[in-house]
């Protein structure tokens, strides 16, 4: 794509000469080990072009990223049945709050904040032994990645589980309300696992080709969702994908994405590219910083946004 090659390089130029870089998410001890430094972006286009920048062929952990993927799987065993344990509504609080649930009787906002993804992992849980749950994510991602090396970092997600206090808080107290229907604590671990997953932007971007190209794979042409589906994904992704930041990012980039505190941000322009960001520096809501600012750059330089005519 005219441009886009030329855009990304300038953008990783200038974002390797900034200071201002955020902090590294310290509360998830594997994660505050990360070189702030680092940076990576990668765009492939729904022709099949992949344009990479600095760091995009180093795996990091996605974190809430996952969560994308295994909504989508969720809805492919439940469809629309999976609104009714969780809402599609922004937040408007951090991804870890549990206050909203007192007040909505055990009924996350929706399946970005963690305990909606928590209720995600609950039904992906169904009928399977946690290991047979977390295989079936992997494969998933690995399958829309065209990519069988993609890992788990199990350092991470005993990490996770260590220090995981509010995610445990917030899963019993949706078991108390029925709505998560397994033991909490198998929930957590499909979950804590599902974040740990490690990805370079190259294979985020790959991953997230579905969603740009109307629910179908360019690799296989296989439908991974349908393309109703797709844009209800994206939407969710441009209202809720950055927490209690998502207004804002909708405001400056206008793209759907979402992002994980591992300092990664999958975004997508619909009908155009799949775009994978990483740095792990996150400003106050716990969204990349470097990362928001370079995509709000690339929207503006390629004229990218949802809402242009």
């Amino acid at each position: 794509m005219p441009g886009l090659e030329q855009a990304l390089a300038e953008i990783a130029a200038e974002m390797a000469q900034r200071t201002d870089r955020g902090d590294v998410a310290g509360y998830i001890p594997q994660l505050s080990k990360i070189d702030p430094m680092k940076f990576g972006m990668a765009a492939v286009t729904n022709e099949g072009q992949v344009i990479l920048a600095g760091d995009a062929d180093q795996p990091f952990s996605i974190q809430s990223v996952s969560k994308v993927f295994t909504l989508t799987l969720a809805l492919g065993k439940v469809g629309d049945g999976l609104w009714r344990r969780v809402g599609r509504e922004p937040s408007g609080n951090p991804f870890n709050s549990i206050i909203q649930l007192e007040h909505e009787n055990g009924i996350p906002r929706n399946p970005f904040i963690n305990a909606g993804a928590i209720v995600v992992s609950d039904v992906l849980l169904a009928g399977h032994q946690p290991r047979e749950a977390i295989g079936e994510i992997l494969r998933f991602i690995r399958s829309l990645a065209d990519d069988d090396t993609i890992i788990i970092d199990r350092e991470v997600a005993a990490s996770e589980r260590a220090t995981g206090y509010r995610n445990f808080a917030a899963a019993h107290y949706m078991k108390s309300f029925d709505n998560i229907h397994h033991a909490p604590e198998l929930a957590l671990g499909v979950y804590f696992h599902h974040c740990a997953i490690a990805m370079s932007c190259r294979q985020l971007a790959m991953a997230g080709r579905f969603l740009a190209n109307a629910g179908r794979s360019p690799a296989s042409g296989h439908t991974v969702v349908s393309a109703e589906r797709a844009r209800r994904i994206a939407a969710l992704m441009l209202t809720c994908g950055h927490y209690d930041g998502s207004g804002d990012f909708a405001f400056r980039v206008g793209i759907p994405a979402k992002s994980g505190v591992g300092g990664g941000i999958l975004a997508i322009v619909p009908g155009v590219a799949s775009l994978a960001v990483w740095s792990p520096g996150l400003n106050a809501n716990g969204n990349s910083k470097l990362g928001s600012i370079a995509l709000e750059k690339l929207a503006r330089a390629m004229n990218w946004s949802v809402f242009a005519p």
